[in-house]
């Protein structure tokens, strides 16, 4: 009799507590991985964007670098010539001649001030003449920012691209 007493007192496995307790662990550690891949995609779909905005960027970049760039007798440059200075406020609305709207695929969709309903991406640039030797040097600048309604265009997103280049003039 004493034995199968000492085998009862002695019995091993896991109280109903102890179930609790590590199974509110396991919910625990489950819930906060499950956030953390929320986090994670959101993170890549921000890079994925970011990363297509600076290429819609370094295009008109390119674009603007392969524009004729001509003078008039003053040495100021022609408006003829496709590199005419732009408004000073062109990178922060849109401006008719240094705007376009863009698809979700990089397609344009056109300029003007009013963007087309599929657009996604609006690519604003501005042509300004480098102060420091203005007959000689324009600096580029683009600016590629999502679409969102109902925010300030002044509002720079962590998924925007702006990219700057100075193009300098060898000769006349």
């Amino acid at each position: 009799m004493r034995t199968t007493v000492g085998r009862l007192t002695h019995a091993s496995g896991f109280t109903l507590l102890e179930v609790l307790v590590a199974t509110t662990l396991l919910f625990v550690a489950v819930a906060s991985l499950a956030g953390l891949s929320v986090m994670a995609t959101q993170a890549n779909a921000h890079a994925k964007t970011t990363t297509f905005a600076a290429l819609l960027a370094a295009r008109k970049i390119e674009e603007l670098r392969a524009l004729p760039w001509g003078y008039d007798a003053l040495g100021n440059p022609r408006s003829d010539a496709g590199l005419a200075t732009s408004p000073s406020d062109a990178l922060e609305q849109n401006t008719s001649g240094y705007c376009d709207f863009l698809d979700t695929s990089g397609v344009s969709l056109g300029g003007g001030v009013s963007p087309p309903a599929q657009t996604a991406f609006v690519r604003r640039w501005s042509i300004q003449p480098l102060p420091s030797n203005p007959a000689n040097a324009l600096v580029f600048q683009v600016v590629v920012r999502r679409l969102r309604s109902g925010t300030s265009a002044a509002v720079v997103f962590p998924d925007e691209a702006a990219l700057a280049t100075v193009r300098t003039r060898t000769g006349t």
